[in-house]
């Protein structure tokens, strides 16, 4: 491969991920529809799932939206039964999540999904390439890491 400005390769990588992406992104939202959940809630319940109890603005800060936005996301993810909000018992101002077995059914549904989307995708190429991919993803979200 010819060196390539680094504005070359945004343009190129531009046009490349929305294509790969497509096929993707539709059938995580054909897996979200049957389970009746958005992405921003599934991003939300899978955040949770990861970091377990959580405060409100730290998800409002996962995925970038105000406190009033993510309370009334919070809010349908209650009523549907996902999520349970509490109080942190050493400071009642605090206002925590966690999910419900059903909302970890849902997020363990959806990952397994997610799984074999990319399992599909990435059988396409070879191992060795498979390899350099994770590498290079795992340098970048090091490096992204590093900057805070």
């Amino acid at each position: 491969m010819s060196q390539i400005s680094l504005s070359e390769f945004a343009d190129r990588v531009g046009k490349i991920m929305p294509v790969i992406m497509k096929d993707f992104m539709k059938h995580q939202a054909a897996v979200f529809y049957k389970m009746d959940v958005t992405m921003p809630q599934f991003f939300v319940m899978e955040h949770i799932s990861r970091c377990g109890d959580c405060r409100m603005g730290e998800l409002a800060k996962f995925i970038n939206v105000t406190t009033a936005a993510m309370t009334g996301l919070i809010d349908r993810v209650v009523r549907d039964g996902y999520v349970s909000r509490f109080s942190d018992p050493k400071d009642r101002r605090i206002v925590k999540v966690k999910l419900t077995p059903k909302g970890a059914k849902v997020v363990g549904e959806a990952m397994k999904h997610r799984r074999e989307a990319a399992i599909r995708m990435f059988s396409m190429i070879s191992q060795e390439d498979r390899e350099q991919y994770l590498k290079i993803l795992t340098r970048i979200k090091d490096k992204m890491q590093e900057q805070g």
